[in-house]
């Protein structure tokens, strides 16, 4: 099953509801950062949301979010980026965290990520200023975190469930994120009518797991919602050499003879991806002759204005 977000609308009941299957980049995560069973589980959950406020929240394609929750467990900070054309990229601080509970068995993702903290949603919407919400962590097991987020910071009470089965070797079985959202107009029926649905649905990776997609999920919430919009959802990381380059040159010549003297170059690696930037020690060199060379410039751009002030 490939990976795909639906958006739809109940308005017979008031309600909207976005489903998303992220199967494959739950995966390609858990791959990337060699993260242990309930570090994957945390980080598909996050980005199972992610992939929901960007591509399905979010109205225009130059938007995009930043998700940060640090509940003080020991995964540490969980920071994913999507944006509103359905990609996503994320990390843990720690991938190598791995708790059961111990009468279910089933991976502690609340322990994991500790609810001693704050879950942080940035959007980036083209205006002057962005937009920040934060509200405190309510269980670190995610859904109902998004769900205590979307009602206090938004002020759009919502039913938050989200997902991630993991085999035994540690590859991504299912995984998948619901969320549903009450309109203005609904009206205590609706409410009622939504909170039975949610009820009664199997956890949202179970159904993932059994071959449902999200059209499957929708028809048992209700068959009275309209499908608004399909969008196909993957990971993707914007890191470039270009990006890497420009974040050295924010450093002082002295930071960059340093490296020149000590390692005759140096190496950043992006924290999303784990993808690896090499810089030799002439390069770093270029980049202080370069910097050099703009400050005199300007430096002599300022002393003609004075002159023919």
């Amino acid at each position: 099953m490939k990976d795909i977000l639906i958006r739809g609308i109940d308005n017979k009941h008031n309600f909207r509801v976005f489903a998303c299957s992220t199967t494959n980049l739950s995966d390609e995560a858990r791959k990337l950062h060699n993260t242990w069973p309930t570090a994957t589980a945390a980080l598909s959950r996050v980005m199972s949301v992610g992939v929901i406020m960007g591509g399905g929240m979010l109205k225009d394609e130059s938007e995009h979010l930043n998700i940060e929750i640090n509940g003080g467990g020991p995964i540490g900070k969980i920071l994913v980026d999507a944006r509103a054309d359905g990609t996503v990229r994320g990390f843990v601080s720690d991938p190598e965290v791995h708790y059961e509970y111990n009468d279910t068995k089933k991976l502690a993702v609340g322990i994991a990520v500790g609810n001693q903290g704050t879950l942080k949603v940035i959007k980036g919407m083209s205006l002057k200023n962005d937009f920040v919400g934060q509200v405190p962590l309510v269980s670190g097991e995610i859904g109902d975190d998004f769900a205590y987020y979307f009602t206090v910071s938004e002020q759009t009470p919502s039913a938050v469930s989200v997902g991630c089965l993991v085999d035994v070797d540690n590859s991504v079985l299912a995984a998948g994120g619901l969320i549903l959202q009450v309109l203005p107009k609904a009206t205590d029926e609706d409410i009622a009518f939504m909170e039975e649905a949610i009820s009664k649905l199997p956890p949202v990776s179970e159904m993932i797991h059994n071959g449902e997609t999200p059209y499957d999920i929708f028809k048992r919430i209700s068959e009275d919602i309209e499908v608004l919009e399909e969008k196909d959802i993957a990971w993707k990381c914007g890191c470039s050499r270009e990006r890497m380059s420009n974040a050295l040159y924010t450093l002082t010549n002295k930071d960059r003879t340093e490296m020149i003297e000590e390692t005759d170059g140096c190496e950043i690696c992006c924290q999303f991806c784990n993808t690896a930037y090499k810089f030799s020690g002439a390069e770093l060199q270029a980049m202080n002759d370069e910097v050099l060379r703009r400050f005199y410039e300007l430096n002599e751009a300022n002393k003609r204005k004075l002159d023919n002030e």
